[in-house]
């Protein structure tokens, strides 16, 4: 953040946002220095994304646990509906009813999972960091150097971190469905047909295939959260004009109205954003596992 002394201009104010809270593997707090760092995680994103995981886990067992045959009350029925919405669509690309029994929750759970920690983006952006910089303080450390981000899937680790958990489970339903040696044939024999000659290149197509199923799964999630994230910060700064500029002849006032402005605009545009981002994500979910049932 910003040296001791002065506060944090506009570059400041977002790059300490945009900081994660890393920590090695012995649990010290560094810092990232390279795009691809296995040796540190990002414990802000792994605390809030464990933390709204079990909390839609409790939400949809105690749904369950107080399911009625009579007139469900108004939580059951939304449950109902968002439930029932997600066996339909597994239905239309899953035609195995039994794999069918564990999919459909599998996406629920993710649905519910990613608008949980998309919905974190609907918070003021210090509300969380603010509260965490003072109890940062309160424990003697300094509190520049209190980083937190409360977006999971603004974070490029979990976006692909589930993506990839998507591509394992449809490996596992390929081997499931078509046996280790009908899979084997598969990856070998398609798209271009059953001649030993074609196989690498078969091979390395289906390699790409899934890397790039798996990249741009986690990465449209995260980008369309990072952006939504940079936009509620750049709203912040504008409203943090008004500060100082507190004159209606000056345009540094007006800027600080277009905080409200934008900024109500903005989230009611981001409600849509973050649900659609869950339907998508659980949609090709089942999308990719349904392709995984299909012989090529």
């Amino acid at each position: 953040m910003a040296a001791e002394g002065h506060a944090p201009n506009a570059g400041e104010y977002i790059q300490h946002h945009l900081q994660h809270m890393q920590v090695n593997f012995a649990g010290q707090a560094v810092k990232q220095t390279s795009i691809v760092d296995f040796s540190l995680f990002n414990l802000d994103s792994l605390i809030y994304s464990v933390l709204l995981g079990v909390i839609g886990c409790f939400f949809l067992w105690r749904a369950a646990r107080k399911a009625t045959s009579g007139v469900p009350g108004r939580f059951q029925a939304a449950v109902e509906i968002l439930a029932e919405m997600v066996e339909n669509q597994a239905k239309g690309v899953i035609h195995n009813a039994a794999s069918r029994k564990v999919i459909s929750p599998l996406a629920l759970t993710v649905f519910v999972w990613i608008f949980l920690m998309n919905f974190m983006d609907m918070l003021p952006v210090d509300l969380l960091p603010a509260a965490w910089t003072h109890a940062y303080a309160a424990m003697g450390h300094d509190a520049h150097h209190a980083y937190m981000r409360v977006v999971p899937t603004a974070d490029l680790s979990t976006t692909l971190g589930l993506s990839t958990s998507v591509l394992l489970v449809c490996f596992w339903y390929s081997v499931k469905i078509k046996g280790i040696g009908g899979w084997t044939h598969e990856l070998l024999a398609a798209p271009f047909g059953d001649k030993w000659f074609l196989y690498p290149i078969n091979f390395l197509m289906q390699m790409i295939e899934f890397a790039a199923k798996t990249v741009s799964h986690g990465m449209r999630l995260f980008g369309n959260m990072f952006a939504g994230e940079l936009v509620f910060m750049l709203i912040a700064l504008m409203g943090g004009v008004w500060a100082w500029e507190l004159n209606p002849l000056s345009g540094g006032f007006w800027l600080g109205l277009g905080h409200l402005v934008a900024g109500t605009v903005w989230t009611l545009f981001h409600i849509l954003i973050i649900t659609l981002q869950a339907f998508i994500f659980m949609m090709l979910t089942l999308i990719y596992t349904g392709q995984a049932h299909d012989a090529h």
